[in-house]
């Protein structure tokens, strides 16, 4: 066994050991709300840490500082990352579809830029033409917590659509941010096309017992929390939509958008933890009533 994998193992026992900790001291009725929380959260750390940078280096940031805003967050989003690394708190392949977030976000990033659609308006030496290089931290965030997730929940994507099917919706669905501008948006097809393809998927995560959630209403409700974020970062200025000012809150039509968007996020996860979506069993031991899957032929 490798030096690394050693690593790995004494994270997941610490963190097993951490969450039976919590677990033996909470009360029976509110355990689960309690623990379900507590693993987002967990689940959410590197996103969580860099929204706490935003939040506190638009607080203290001074102008005439030698190191700019934008570079001190991009530096301390590839500390953090390297940290998670090292700790083994994220997998070889995990930090693989992690880069694959941040080059296809980068790219969204110069492209929405060019076009108007936001901008960053401090300066910064780690930037390519008008793009700061930790925004691509912020897609990376979200494969972050997608796959850390995963894993501490032991999701299963049960039944999980035919994998072409996704590809296909999940280039179309990242195409059509581009093409919007230039053509028609079919954003209300590809909304439709979700429904069709994920309408019959069911996101098994475990606490203490099993539970599921329809995909769809999962992928809605965390576009709402990624809306939510999005107004942490334009109320500091971090950055701005057009004709938006900081006490604007982000339109509402963006949570379509990171609804849409969560569609590629999964399809790219999947690199990182096939077993647990393309194919997934039902889990064996789940009994309880509301979280008795129906049968599948």
């Amino acid at each position: 066994m490798s030096e690394g994998d050693l690593r790995a193992g004494r994270t997941r026992r610490l963190e097993h050991r951490l969450g039976n900790w919590a677990r033996a001291r909470l009360p029976g009725p509110v355990r689960d709300l309690v623990m379900f929380t507590l693993k987002m959260g967990w689940s959410a750390l590197f996103g969580g840490l860099l929204l706490i940078a935003i939040l506190l280096s638009k607080s203290v940031w001074q102008p005439d500082w030698a190191l700019e805003r934008y570079d001190a967050l991009f530096l301390f989003a590839v500390a953090v990352q390297a940290l998670f690394l090292a700790l083994r708190m994220e997998s070889g392949a995990e930090a693989r579809v992690i880069l694959l977030f941040h080059i296809t976000g980068t790219a969204m990033e110069l492209f929405k830029t060019w076009a108007g659609s936001w901008a960053y308006p401090e300066p910064a030496f780690f930037r390519i033409a008008g793009v700061p290089l930790f925004s691509g931290f912020m897609y990376a965030s979200v494969g972050s917590f997608i796959a850390r997730a995963i894993r501490n929940f032991d999701m299963r994507y049960v039944p999980y659509p035919p994998f072409p099917a996704t590809v296909l919706l999940a280039v179309a669905i990242y195409v059509n941010f581009f093409a919007h501008h230039y053509l028609p948006d079919i954003r209300w097809l590809l909304f439709a096309a979700t429904i069709l393809i994920y309408g019959r998927t069911w996101i098994w995560f475990r606490i203490s017992r099993w539970y599921r959630l329809p995909m769809v209403i999962s992928a809605f409700l965390a576009s709402l929390f990624l809306w939510i974020a999005e107004n942490i970062g334009t109320h500091t200025g971090t950055w701005l939509y057009a004709g938006q000012n900081e006490a604007q809150l982000v339109s509402f039509a963006k949570i379509g958008s990171w609804y849409l968007l969560l569609y590629v996020s999964f399809v790219t996860v999947t690199l990182a933890a096939p077993g647990a979506i393309i194919n997934a069993r039902r889990p064996r031991d789940a009994t309880h009533p509301i979280a008795e899957p129906q049968r599948q032929g």
